[in-house]
């Protein structure tokens, strides 16, 4: 402790405050003192020694110049980019795993949902969705939209056909592969539903892929929306020109010879066939050489059973008959949902008439028998069908 040496306080106050190392300021004592109270450290001074390499290699003094700073730059993003930037990278194919997954998993989903061929239902749908608004698509000159029809329209009425009604269709083979060909059918049900069903039957049933034109009354054409649809759907009025117009094109049509007498009689003459009218069809037919189809159906009668006729509303309402049914018009609109009744669509042997001399379509005795036997084919078919059938509704 003797040989200890004493430094005075002055000494070291001076020594504090003497003057700055070689190359550092006082300015850079301060930001270092400054950095020591707040836990920060100083920013770093240019070595005296390093000034002439700066004077050497670029127009600044006293460091590097713009363009090495900016390398220099360039090249710590580099290294930091090569240091943290290896985990990013290794990222970018774990994130594109996962959106393939996500893709994978939604695709799926979309199959199971719409099936397996949904991208090309889609692709379709598109495709029709531009062509309406073009305006690239064809009707005929009764207005029959074909696209429309197979795409919308029957798109809309399969599921009432396969689900609802569930409906079994026989003998469709006996529509003839190609050519003209003339259905007659019964017609029941309170509401002309018989008709699309019929329509859809022949559509996706037939192994040729033929088409239904039926001939619809005049109710039809003048109401606002109906018409618009029935036009599109291919349906015309139920006339000899439209109907031999038609078949003279090699056009499968369909015909209801009762009209508003089978579709809107009570549900106590429940299947039993009104009169066919004067037997028009078969004159068409005869002038057309287009044979003639024989078809029943089963399981219209029920779907709206009228147990009444309003007539005083019927004539406010300018229609044929208004129906009173179990639920209608009690339930409100609710009522006018028809019962899950079972169907069958059956279609008979065709009956020529390609071997009668053109004379024949005027000979109205002739007209006379050819309508009734095809009636009674119809009707003989009905009481069949009536007699396998286990019930209403299955």
């Amino acid at each position: 402790m003797g040989d200890a040496k004493v430094i005075p306080f002055d000494d070291d106050r001076d020594r504090s405050r003497g003057a700055a190392p070689a190359g550092q300021s006082r300015t850079g004592q301060r930001a270092r003192r400054r950095g020591a109270r707040t836990g920060q450290s100083a920013p770093l001074t240019t070595v005296p020694g390093q000034q002439g390499l700066g004077e050497g290699d670029g127009p600044g003094k006293g460091g590097a110049g713009p363009s090495e700073a900016a390398e220099d730059r360039h090249g710590a993003e580099q290294r930091f980019g090569d240091a943290d930037g290896a985990g990013s990278r290794g990222e970018g194919p774990a994130s594109g795993g996962e959106d393939a997954a996500a893709e994978g998993a939604l695709g799926g989903l979309a199959a199971r949902l719409l099936g397996d061929d949904w991208e090309d239902r889609a692709a379709r749908g598109l495709a029709f969705l531009r062509r309406r608004v073009t305006g690239e698509y064809e009707v005929d000159d009764f207005g029959y939209d074909r696209e429309l029809t197979d795409q919308v329209l029957m798109s809309l009425l399969r599921p009432v056909f396969e689900k609802y009604f569930r409906v079994e269709v026989r003998g469709i083979e006996n529509i003839p592969a190609d050519g003209a060909a003339l259905v007659v059918a019964n017609h029941s049900g309170t509401l002309p539903l018989d008709g699309l069903m019929l329509q859809v039957a022949v559509h996706d049933h037939h192994p040729a892929d033929r088409r239904l034109r039926l001939l619809g009354a005049d109710l039809v054409f003048v109401l606002p929306l109906v018409n618009e649809l029935a036009r599109k759907a291919g349906h015309t009025l139920a006339c000899a020109e439209d109907a031999q117009t038609l078949l003279g094109r090699g056009e499968v049509v369909g015909v209801m010879p009762e009209g508003f007498k089978g579709l809107g009689k009570p549900f106590a003459d429940r299947y039993k066939l009104q009169r066919f009218g004067r037997g028009g069809f078969v004159s068409t037919a005869l002038r057309t050489g287009a044979p003639i189809v024989p078809c029943s159906i089963v399981g219209a009668e029920e779907i709206y059973p009228m147990i009444g006729n309003s007539r005083t509303l019927a004539r406010l309402f300018g229609f044929p008959y208004f129906p009173l049914t179990p639920t209608f018009p009690w339930l409100g609109p609710l009522g006018a949902v028809p019962l899950p009744t079972k169907w069958t669509i059956q279609f008979g042997e065709p009956l020529p008439t390609d071997d009668y001399p053109p004379e024949a379509a005027d000979d109205p005795m002739l007209m006379f028998n050819l309508t009734d036997q095809v009636r009674e084919t119809i009707q003989h078919t009905l009481y069949k069908l009536l007699v396998r059938r286990r019930s209403v509704f299955f």
